[in-house]
């Protein structure tokens, strides 16, 4: 059709069809590249460097089907169908093959394999574009024709960009949004084989229906057993089963309960067991609560299961405690699970207790002028870059503002064993912060692996030996508590720098030693 040609309302079709088609393929295309960088930061942590990888990958996979696409000579509506019906059925196996992967594989297979999905995605999206610019040259002149399949193609990537964090990933989760998408990819395809049947023979509509509704089939029975499967495989990964597990908008939530006890893990990472996590929040709270002269206002940071604040509540002085945590699932679990709400004796409902969801960063600075006797960080460990900054300098520093003159911070620190540098550079991150004294102690928690690390610090000297634990405790006594701060020679630290907002070497201090034992099994 040349441009001076009559536009007829089939050739109107024709073209909607396609630039249709243009729009869903780079929506899908960046779809399948947000999940895959999702699901191996949860896996493997530092979601700087798996996207990092990913994007770098795919962009440089793009590229090589960019130039695949000029051996491509004849029939490119069958080719171009070809593509989506592969590109559905690779895309959407994603996150269930990465699953898989990582259930039965070591960390260096999953992150291999993980390279090749990228690869093969990146090639064949590579192809679209092309292939969908030839297809329409009939209908625009190049270069309106190149001007209008990248602008639809761009369009579709931001709409996937804003799908993903604000629908996708808290409604769906990984595994169902990549099935999904898979099958809106295969509808692309079948789309286009039945608009343009027409211009293929017999022998090719055969082939392309019977490979459209197999995949169609096989998506809909992983469709079906996605809860079992997603259990199947998580249970691997856990050693007790699994009695709850949620995507919330920020990390995946699951409890198990077993001969090991009430389990909770984020992003498969061990929070606590009921069996010894009184050890655990014994030691993140009562020491700054009796060092604290007159320990009125409490903050804690983190913690949104309660069990830090059940602790905190043993302290009669204490008149309000607010707690910040940025996942609200958190908080209804802790609320609203029976045996959460059982292991934290309804703690967030008690009246001196404030709930805010808010990040522990922005709800620092945004709130300059507040002062606290005592605050306490139940954080995670630094897997990741934004978790990271909740140890630099900078953070610190908020945390000195908010602190009373005579207050006291104490914050989990990771191990002192498994993860020494991260350990001790978080001590002196607090130093270089300008904490004047710094006090790092540790204890054994079993569930965690041994050996966990905590720091306290204050502009105040203080003295194990004066503390008087005159409250309910099961672990930490007047005899035990001043041991804990006496480090064997091969705890020692290491040199090590401090972690900063601009360069978190703390997050390569972390998982530099976390990938040799981080696997839950």
């Amino acid at each position: 059709m040349s441009l001076s040609s009559p536009v007829t309302p089939e050739h109107t079709r024709e073209k909607r069809i396609l630039i249709s088609s243009i729009f869903i393929a780079g929506l899908c295309s960046i779809v399948y590249e947000l999940l895959i960088s999702t699901t191996s930061s949860y896996f493997l942590g530092d979601s700087v460097k798996q996207f990092s990888l990913t994007i770098g990958i795919y962009m440089a996979a793009m590229g090589v089907g960019s130039y695949l696409s000029r051996f491509f000579q004849k029939d490119l509506l069958y080719k171009f169908i070809w593509v989506e019906i592969i590109l559905g059925l690779i895309g959407g196996s994603s996150v269930p093959m990465l699953y898989f992967f990582y259930a039965y594989f070591d960390n260096f297979s999953f992150q291999v394999f993980m390279f090749a999905l990228i690869t093969i995605i990146g090639i064949l999206t590579g192809l679209e574009i092309p292939l969908l610019t030839l297809i329409m040259k009939k209908h625009y002149p190049l270069k309106i024709n190149l001007s209008n399949v990248l602008s639809m193609d761009y369009l579709g990537a931001l709409l996937a960009t804003i799908l993903f964090p604000f629908f996708l990933l808290p409604f769906l989760g990984t595994f169902k949004s990549s099935v999904l998408f898979g099958l809106i990819n295969l509808g692309i395809g079948f789309l286009n084989l039945w608009y343009f049947s027409s211009l293929l023979n017999l022998k090719q509509k055969r082939v392309c229906i019977m490979a459209s509704v197999v995949i169609t089939l096989f998506f809909a029975t992983v469709l079906f057993f996605a809860n079992f499967l997603m259990g199947h495989w998580s249970n691997l990964m856990f050693r007790d089963p699994i009695i709850y597990n949620q995507q919330s908008k920020y990390q995946n939530i699951v409890l198990t309960k077993g001969n090991l006890g009430l389990r909770l893990y984020l992003n498969k990472t061990i929070q606590f067991s009921s069996q010894d996590e009184y050890r655990y929040h014994e030691c993140l709270v009562h020491p700054a609560l009796l060092w604290a002269e007159s320990p009125k206002k409490v903050l804690v940071l983190g913690g949104g299961e309660g069990l830090v604040v059940r602790e905190i509540l043993k302290h009669e002085a204490v008149e309000s405690i607010t707690i910040v945590d940025l996942d609200e699932a958190m908080f209804d679990l802790a609320m609203e699970h029976p045996l959460v709400k059982a292991l934290n004796e309804e703690s967030l409902v008690h009246p001196k207790v404030k709930r805010v969801v808010a990040d522990a960063f922005v709800f620092l600075q945004n709130n300059k002028r507040e002062q606290y006797d005592v605050i306490i960080s139940d954080l995670p460990d630094p897997t990741s870059e934004g978790i990271a900054r909740l140890y630099s300098r900078s953070f610190f520093k908020l945390i000195r503002q908010h602190l009373h003159p005579e207050g006291i911070f104490i914050t989990q620190a990771t191990s002192p064993w498994d993860t020494d540098k991260a350990f001790w550079c978080i001590a002196k991150t607090l130093e270089v912060a300008g904490l004047s004294y710094i006090y790092p102690f540790h204890a054994v928690v079993p569930s965690f692996g041994g050996e966990w690390g905590f720091i306290v610090a204050a502009n105040h000297p203080l003295e194990p030996q004066n503390i008087n634990f005159n409250i309910d405790t099961r672990f930490l006594d007047n005899r035990i508590f001043p041991k804990l701060f006496a480090f064997e020679k091969d705890l020692l630290p290491p040199e090590i720098e401090h972690n900063t907002l601009d360069r978190p070497i703390l997050l390569h201090y972390y998982l530099e030693e976390w990938r040799g034992w981080s696997k839950v099994k």
